[in-house]
């Protein structure tokens, strides 16, 4: 698909279907209605009076051979109230437009960008709405398919704007909705076909085509560094596992500036283990590699955008299975840090496989940590499917990651760290365990990671409740979100950050 920009006027435009978003305060007597209003001879104030469109946000109206316009057909998108209009918001319309275009089979597709936005950020977020929306998780079926990919969509600005800054706006949104939809067919791929040395592979084809340098530890490697944690975890499974190191070839840290560490799980499949899950919704676990995909996937857009900082991806893959070799409820293994972790649940592996990648992240040099994993089903519970959980000790960055909500969509709410917390990890008889009782369980997870990061600032962000999509939405097709991937990339790219972090 391609995605353009043009400064041209929206009723000039010749194509299948022009999307235009309404507000819901929308009325006769404003400018932009006024234009809309002379360009269909009254069609728009007809379907308004008559009740067949409200523009309550997402809903939709399809006119078809609208008077005036070049455009065969006109499809009217709710956008809501212009007071709550952020550009997530601008995202959403934009994949609502996309979906209801593939619908209809349209070929070529306009797409007003409304808003008081500057025209990079409209062009940004309207880009990567389209691509977003674009995208179908019906990768294997084979027959009853009714929709077709765009193959042209044409970003148009309400007001004037600069059409070299919109250009690049758009550029960046496009290699951003791309990473995005790269992570989601990575977290929708089934666990036979994606193992971890698949992952593996794909990181590598995708990072080198990228630019990025990448390096995929083998069991081997991490045996010599003694990850026994990590190891602990893929001992069951007669997939090996691998740790996949990206970086970003030349881009040396200026003295005093932080080196950043982007950490993803990458379980890609979690059965339990010994610990085994209850069947129902197993097979929901093939994306329990989803952080680890976000990782992926942000590192790849990041080195064609550049960030503002250097930066490590790294993301430790495992298969968690039972089997005659499966670690076990009881065991003890020594970490990579040199702490000893008495295993109490095999289910709860994730902390176990991030313990040990985050303290090699430290070895490699970073100063500043962010991990993003599905962790907990606590967290499920404390927040449902609406806000992701984050935890940590860079209260800088976990401000910056609140406040880009209304930028990325990703929503993200802190939960505390208290120190008190960590009497629940507590073991008799090695330096922490890997669970506490049923209590603040996504807390007590964070706070076992805090035992490898040590003093090195650091975030957690637990993914657990919005890495699917359960239901089809009106901007989005069901399956994986992709959720991480733009919240990492606006951190790195967008955020003027310290050189030290800290509490």
């Amino acid at each position: 698909m391609r995605i353009k920009f043009q400064n041209r006027p929206f009723a000039a435009i010749d194509c299948d279907l022009l999307a235009y978003p309404m507000f819901e305060e929308e009325t006769s007597g404003k400018p932009a209605f006024k234009t809309l209003e002379g360009a269909t001879d009254g069609i728009v104030s007809a379907v308004l009076s008559g009740g067949e469109f409200k523009p309550e946000l997402h809903r939709t109206c399809l006119i078809h051979r609208p008077k005036r316009l070049k455009a065969r057909r006109l499809l009217l998108i709710g956008a809501g109230k212009e007071s709550e209009f952020t550009l997530a918001r601008l995202r959403e319309v934009a994949g609502v437009a996309a979906r209801r275009a593939r619908a209809a089979h349209a070929v070529k597709t306009a797409f007003l960008m409304r808003g008081d936005f500057s025209g990079s950020e409209s062009a940004h977020a309207a880009a990567d709405g389209t691509l977003y929306g674009n995208y179908e998780s019906e990768m294997y079926k084979t027959r009853d398919i009714e929709t077709q990919d765009l193959e042209e969509v044409v970003l148009l600005a309400e007001n004037k704007v600069r059409t070299h800054e919109a250009e690049e706006g758009a550029r960046q949104g496009i290699i951003i909705g791309t990473a995005v939809n790269f992570a989601r067919t990575l977290a929708n791929e089934p666990a036979n076909v994606l193992t971890p040395g698949q992952l593996a592979e794909r990181a590598a084809t995708a990072g080198e085509r990228a630019g990025l340098e990448v390096r995929i530890l083998e069991r081997e490697d991490m045996e010599k560094l003694g990850m026994n944690a990590l190891l602990a975890v893929s001992s069951g499974s007669e997939q090996p596992p691998k740790l996949i190191v990206l970086r970003i070839p030349g881009r040396q840290p200026v003295k005093g500036a932080p080196v950043f560490a982007l950490v993803g799980k990458g379980v890609t499949f979690d059965s339990g283990g010994i610990s085994i899950k209850p069947s129902e919704k197993m097979e929901e676990m093939k994306a329990d590699m989803a952080g680890g995909a976000a990782v992926i996937a942000a590192m790849t857009a990041l080195a064609q955008i550049r960030p503002r900082h250097a930066v490590i991806g790294l993301v430790p893959s495992v298969e968690n299975l039972p089997s005659g070799k499966a670690a076990k409820p009881g065991d003890i293994v020594k970490s990579y840090l040199g702490k000893t972790i008495e295993i109490i649940n095999t289910d709860a592996e994730g902390r176990l496989i991030l313990a040990d990648a985050l303290a090699y992240a430290r070895t490699l040099g970073a100063t500043r940590l962010v991990d993003i994993a599905t962790l907990t089903g606590a967290c499920v519970i404390a927040l449902g499917h609406v806000n992701a959980g984050m935890m940590g000790t860079d209260q800088e960055i976990l401000e910056h990651l609140r406040n880009s909500a209304r930028f990325t969509g990703e929503k993200l709410w802190q939960l505390p760290l208290d120190e008190e917390y960590r009497k629940a990890i507590r073991s008799p008889i090695a330096d922490v365990k890997n669970v506490g009782d049923r209590s603040a369980g996504a807390i007590t997870a964070a706070k076992f990671l805090q035992e490898f990061v040590e003093e090195t600032p650091w975030v957690h962000i637990d993914i657990a409740g919005v890495d699917l999509c359960h239901d089809e939405q009106p901007f989005s097709a069901k399956g994986a979100t992709g959720f991480g991937v733009r919240s990492l990339v606006h951190l790195l790219t967008r955020c003027g950050l310290s050189g030290t972090g800290g509490k």
